[in-house]
């Protein structure tokens, strides 16, 4: 019996399979980290006066990185949609799926100062995914059924991350009641969720190596959760904004204390769970400042601002060189 037609329509597939992007959930965390810089510079550019330049280039490039992400996502869930099904099951990688309308959410408030209609549909598109999945995801885990090994703090990014940012970008487009709303929903999910993962990072078998990056994330919820503070409030900064920034400072000594247990794993993209924590940090800082802090906010603002932005750097530059290597991304 002759296979070879057979073959020769498999040949086609197999092909464009091989050609495929496999870009995993966890990269939209690199854009996480870019626009919260553009955003940072943004702020800067209110109470400093700094040229406009750098934060509408790395606002840009945001949105590059962004679309080019989406697009071999996407090719993931039509050329190896075995794997796509894989990471969306998995009890580690799930999490991050929830980036995706995370990251589309911030990508609208970063189109807002160019195009109001762009912002209000990428921000709708965005909370959309991110209501439905951190609703589908965070049912799915409270069936219980996890071995503890497997709870890191990504489980931070389908409640806590995503309803930070629709606090954060929600506001500027003119929902400030939604801005509260989630504000709400995304500080008590974190007040929950951080004793769960301190329990694990206590009392359970250390993370494995290629997982301890994910340390990282434990930065954002009260960094981010003070720009989206900020966001939903007016008016001089009161006693709650300046105890989240208060643990934030805390968890950044954190960070750097682990970092050397953390980097026995080869850099690769999961580095960049650090990049939102740190330049939301930054810009907390920056928009306390703006509406009138005095004392050592002033005085943490700029040193802080400058070291987030070396580290972003830092972390483009090592991305660079390991995407050339073709370890951005390891299977």
């Amino acid at each position: 019996m002759d296979l070879t037609p057979s073959l020769e329509m498999k040949a086609p597939e197999a092909m464009a399979t091989s050609r495929a992007p496999v870009i995993p959930a966890a990269a939209f965390g690199i854009v996480l980290g870019l626009g919260g810089m553009a955003n940072g510079w943004r702020a800067a550019e209110r109470l400093w006066h700094v040229s406009p330049l750098t934060g509408q280039a790395i606002s840009v490039f945001a949105i590059g990185i962004w679309a080019l992400l989406l697009i071999g996502y996407l090719s993931k869930w039509i050329y190896l949609r075995e794997k796509a099904l894989q990471e969306i099951e998995h009890p580690v990688q799930c999490c991050f799926v929830g980036l995706i309308g995370v990251s589309t959410m911030l990508v609208g408030g970063l189109c807002l100062p160019y195009s109001s209609i762009a912002a209000q549909t990428l921000f709708w598109l965005g909370a959309l995914w991110t209501v439905i999945f951190a609703v589908w995801r965070t049912g799915g885990l409270w069936a219980g059924g996890r071995e503890p090994v497997t709870t890191t703090a990504v489980l931070y990014l389908p409640t806590v991350a995503g309803s930070y940012v629709m606090a954060i970008v929600s506001a500027p487009l003119g929902y400030p009641d939604i801005a509260e709303l989630t504000f709400g929903a995304g500080f008590f999910s974190w007040l929950a969720i951080e004793s769960v993962l301190l329990n694990r990072l206590l009392t359970s078998p250390s993370l494995v190596e290629p997982l301890r990056p994910t340390i990282g994330i434990q930065l954002a919820p009260p960094a981010v959760g003070s720009v989206a503070y900020l966001s939903a409030t007016s008016g001089a900064p009161d006693m709650l904004a300046h105890a989240m920034l208060g643990y934030a400072l805390l968890q950044l000594l954190l960070m750097i204390r682990t970092l050397p247990w953390v980097m026995k794993q080869p850099f690769t993209a999961a580095y960049w769970a650090y990049s939102f924590g740190l330049t939301a940090l930054a810009t907390a800082l920056i928009r306390m400042v703006d509406r009138g802090d005095t004392g050592v906010i002033t005085s943490l603002a700029v040193p802080i601002f400058v070291l987030v932005n070396v580290a972003i750097a830092l972390l483009i530059l090592l991305s660079i060189v390991a995407l050339a290597r073709g370890k951005l991304f390891p299977r």
